[in-house]
């Protein structure tokens, strides 16, 4: 199996970077981690409803463009669906067993993602109704991801 991130824009803050790198690590027992930082667009002060709706659709081309047809996909939006970390582990191991071998994870920039992104996901999910930061997003993420694993091998992690 194979987990795939693609994430709009860079991160910046050191530790972050060292967070998520812990997590990759941890992961590297279970499964092969790759991270895609795609460019954000600049969204200019005071932009309209029309420029903020191109800067979507520009994001939502280069994500989907990463995106292959034989991958779960996995999309963060805030009306998705709501797991407590034992389904979220059982969602990913059913995707398994439902042939899938890359799982694609994507968290859209500062403005969220185009309709046409949310549309290819085989599931919309939400860490709930808070606003968090995309950067802070991707290592709240990777631990949850790790945790599921963790809950599949029945570790006491979880506890």
């Amino acid at each position: 199996m194979k987990i795939k991130l693609v994430t709009v824009g860079k991160l910046k803050e050191k530790y972050l970077k060292e967070g998520i790198a812990e997590y990759s690590k941890r992961l590297s027992r279970f499964t092969k981690v790759e991270i895609i930082e795609l460019a954000d667009e600049k969204t200019p002060d005071k932009a309209s409803l029309l420029e903020n709706q191109q800067i979507l659709s520009k994001e939502g081309e280069r994500i989907l463009s990463k995106v292959l047809d034989r991958e779960f996909v996995i999309v963060l939006a805030i009306e998705g669906q709501q797991f407590p970390s034992e389904k979220f582990s059982k969602v990913i191991e059913d995707a398994s067993v439902r042939g899938f071998s890359d799982i694609t994870f994507i968290i859209g920039g500062s403005l969220g993602l185009s309709p046409k992104v949310k549309e290819r996901a085989n599931l919309l999910m939400s860490f709930g109704q808070l606003t968090l930061p995309h950067q802070l997003m991707r290592l709240v993420l990777m631990e949850q991801i790790y945790r599921a694993f963790m809950i599949q091998q029945g570790s006491p992690y979880h506890k």
